[in-house]
């Protein structure tokens, strides 16, 4: 039944994630800039510490040359979101001018697992859709199996997100 192949590769697709989850990450304890992680860290902490207005304009409180907000808007309110909850877990990780290159374990476990929770609700189910609704395409079961696998579990999104 293609529901339960289905359901079983999204348990492997999460799986696979959630293994990737306790490897380190790029730029790990490599001053000054941390790298990417770092980056995401950062701009849930600018987003939530600043008004709208000063997301994307250079100032004492945001040096766009230490991984300033560089995607489009709705990207910053996603940022925005999830670093609300964040400074709700740990407020230590979002902290405006005190939490650079901060690698504490639980801000780090937050954060990877805010990729895993955001793709759980916008990545996978717009592959599944694009697979299955937008292309219209009679295409037989196993292809749509094998391109939603491909989209799931592609390792440039597994390994650049996580």
């Amino acid at each position: 039944n293609k529901r339960w192949i289905v359901m079983l590769l999204l348990v492997v697709a999460v799986t696979v994630r959630c293994m990737i989850i306790m490897h380190p990450h790029s730029g790990q304890g490599k001053p000054p800039m941390y790298g990417d992680y770092e980056a995401q860290r950062h701009w849930m902490e600018i987003t939530t510490a600043l008004p709208t207005s000063e997301w994307y304009v250079h100032g004492e409180d945001n040096d766009l040359q230490y991984w300033g907000l560089d995607y489009p808007p709705v990207t910053a309110y996603h940022s925005y979101v999830l670093g609300r909850v964040g400074k709700w877990i740990v407020p230590e990780a979002f902290e405006l001018h005190t939490s650079r290159g901060h690698e504490e374990y639980n801000s780090k476990i937050f954060m990877k697992l805010s990729v895993l929770f955001s793709e759980l609700l916008i990545y996978m189910p717009a592959a599944w859709y694009a697979v299955n609704g937008v292309a219209h395409v009679k295409a037989p079961t196993t292809a749509k199996i094998d391109a939603l696998a491909l989209l799931w579990l592609h390792p440039c999104v597994l390994l650049i997100d996580h």
